[in-house]
């Protein structure tokens, strides 16, 4: 899959603090060290539930859970053909996992420092100390070296390398069984990936401590986005103001940015009727801890009376935000304003789209709302240490392993993600399975369209950019 850079790779490491940090300079004084992150980075906390499910695929594959309690871990994640995030610990990856939809199962990938936090029980190899440095350097293991194989593996697991002195020299995948690696006498049986240098050191640590390491940078980014607000305020006077709040931590962050700026704001929440529970209940939360007035959109019947003539949205056509936001809140601006300034939670880590989007625009379907980006150049972790430090109340969805705050069929919600909702929300998803039976069979498509979530892309070009 193609990697996007987005923005600059930010994250980095204190060894002395044991914490990520957002910048070359920890608060405690010490400098930091660049961590290795594919891109675009944009990297976020793990949540219990995160750790809960890292531990129980890396204990179902290798015996033991990897990540002990104390531990700060990051989660970043990285392009593939479904979701696939990348485990950050000790200033390090120590593996990364994904969702292989086609066998609808989760496959962790260990790194060598993986080895630190937790020695496999299970899926190892032992070799010869005249392989060792062939195998550091990114050679495969040939049958030759082999000196034991555990008896779990199979062909294309992933394995730990190990030397005879018990020392963990790579990881890699298994061209063949442990059966029939003990029958040859030539020939590959792992295949190593290749090992890329990176500085490792484990240590305790809290978020609190994540917070503190970063208090300067938390300040100085708010600093920067309080000064945007009030700059763009100050150039559009006569510009009623408002926050556009989804229910979504950058919702969030921009709602107390702009307080900061300006004082209690209103904000303006667009009701799609399709939002979970659990956003409603923000929504609520957040009005009443802020004291805050609320103005609210309301899409009523209309995404399934177009879902009736279009069949249901895909990645690129997507029909719902233009008809169940867009266009409610462009009657709301010209019924109440006429015209108005909404501070949006757009940031450009999240798509290219976003990336090229200036920081002040106009929707061209909304061309009487001016949007503003006050956290355009966060981060999704800038975005958490900011609103922990602050003890906002963010949505409780992002404790279950949901990232993405929205509709809850959202097309552009991966596999992954479609199988929490399945099982968490088991009256929304049969309710949407049945509309979608209802359009399959009105239009003769095949059982696989649904069951495999085929509706989710048409054969275009992906259509988000035109909802930004």
């Amino acid at each position: 899959m193609a990697r996007i850079l987005l923005g600059k790779l930010v994250l980095s490491w204190c060894d002395n603090c044991h914490t990520p940090v957002l910048g070359k300079k920890c608060s405690c004084g010490a400098e930091t060290r660049p961590v290795s992150v594919t891109p675009p980075g944009d990297i976020r906390p793990a949540f219990k539930s995160d750790i809960d499910h890292i531990n129980s695929l890396y204990e179902a594959q290798f015996g033991e859970k990897l990540i002990p309690d104390g531990h700060i871990v990051i989660l970043n994640k990285i392009p593939d053909a479904d979701r696939m995030e990348e485990v950050i610990m000790g200033g390090s990856v120590v593996c990364a996992y994904r969702y292989i939809p086609a066998e609808k199962r989760w496959e962790l990938l260990p790194r060598i420092h993986a080895f630190e936090y937790a020695k496999p029980r299970r899926k190892y190899v032992v070799v010869d100390d005249g392989a060792v440095e062939s195998i550091k350097g990114g050679s495969s293991l040939l049958a030759p070296g082999l000196v034991e194989i555990e008896d779990s593996v199979r062909a294309d697991d992933e394995v730990f390398i190990l030397s005879k002195s018990g020392e963990c020299i790579g990881v890699g995948r298994a061209r063949v069984s442990a059966e029939d690696a003990r029958k040859m006498t030539n020939g590959a049986v792992i295949k190593t990936r290749k090992p890329k240098p990176t500085v490792f050191v484990k240590g305790e640590a809290s978020w609190d401590d994540a917070i503190r390491s970063n208090s300067v940078i938390l300040d100085n980014v708010e600093s920067e986005s309080i000064a945007f607000v009030k700059s763009v305020v100050a150039k559009n006077p006569n510009l009623p103001v408002n926050v556009s709040y989804s229910g979504g931590k950058d919702s969030l962050a921009t709602l107390l940015i702009v307080q900061k700026a300006l004082g209690k704001t209103p904000i303006v929440f667009s009701d799609t009727t399709l939002e979970f529970p659990e956003t409603y209940q923000n929504v609520a939360d957040v009005v009443k801890k802020y004291d805050l007035e609320i103005i609210r959109t309301g899409a009523g019947d209309t995404f399934w009376e177009n879902f009736e003539v279009e069949g249901p949205p895909a990645v690129d056509c997507r029909w719902c935000c233009s008809v169940c936001k867009l266009m409610p809140v462009k009657k709301l601006i010209e019924e109440r304003w006429g015209e108005c300034l909404s501070f949006i939670g757009q940031r450009k880590y999240e798509s290219l789209a976003r990336l090229k989007s200036p920081r002040v625009w106009r929707n061209y379907k909304v061309k009487v709302q001016l949007s503003a980006a006050p956290i355009q150049h966060w981060t999704a972790l800038h975005v958490f240490l900011y609103l922990f430090r602050e003890k906002a109340p963010y949505n409780v969805l992002y404790e279950r392993r949901i990232d993405r705050i929205g509709c809850f069929m959202c097309p552009s919600s991966d596999h992954a993600t479609f199988e929490i909702i399945q099982r968490d929300y088991p009256d929304l998803w049969a309710m949407w399975q049945e509309k979608l039976g209802h359009w399959m069979e009105k239009n003769n498509l095949p059982e696989e369209w649904r069951t495999n979530a085929l509706w989710r892309q048409r054969g275009g070009e992906d259509d988000t950019s035109s909802y930004t």
